[in-house]
């Protein structure tokens, strides 16, 4: 059950890189005083992997130690899940999965100005193509907690923002 005696809830913001998951989780926790958890960060600064992909050029996360780490926090609420994958994380833990996405044309410049090339370019356009990760949040979670926003613009993530804070806002814990 999601939101079991948590008082705050726990927000899930994945898409594909370069869909604007930082910047919009970084406005969302100013405009909440939710915790914005950057997972990408907190793999890099507790080690919670097992060593470097050549092919993608990151680093291997370790699911476990990850879901490990944050564990307490999730139990206790009031967090934002920043990170490009969701379908290794407890579904109790969130109360709202949003799915950024982005039009092709402004991702490709997106990624490429961030100096993604070869298969890590691609992969990732695909991944954005084919809508890879809002299936996987549409499997992982029930459909009522996923939403798809638009994130292609600066107008976009500040309406994205208002919309969550608005939610995050009117939000009660489950049976109060």
């Amino acid at each position: 059950m999601a939101g079991g005696g948590r008082m705050r809830p726990n927000i899930l913001v994945t898409g594909t890189p370069g869909t604007g998951k930082t910047t919009t989780c970084s406005l969302l926790a100013d405009a909440t005083q939710l915790r914005h958890i950057n997972v990408g960060d907190l793999v890099k600064t507790k080690n919670l992997h097992d060593g470097w992909d050549e092919v993608f050029e990151c680093q291997i996360m370790n699911e476990e130690l990850l879901c490990d780490e944050i564990e307490d926090m999730m139990e206790d609420g009031g967090n934002i899940v920043d990170y490009h994958g969701c379908d290794f994380f407890p579904e109790h833990w969130f109360d709202r999965v949003v799915v950024l996405q982005t039009d092709n044309s402004v991702l490709y410049d997106r990624l490429s100005s961030r100096g993604y090339m070869g298969a890590k370019l691609t992969n990732n356009m695909e991944c954005e193509i084919f809508q890879v990760l809002l299936e996987e949040a549409r499997s992982s979670y029930a459909a009522d907690i996923v939403i798809p926003l638009q994130s292609n613009c600066v107008e976009d993530i500040s309406s994205n923002v208002a919309t969550l804070t608005n939610w995050v806002n009117n939000w009660r814990p489950v049976g109060s």
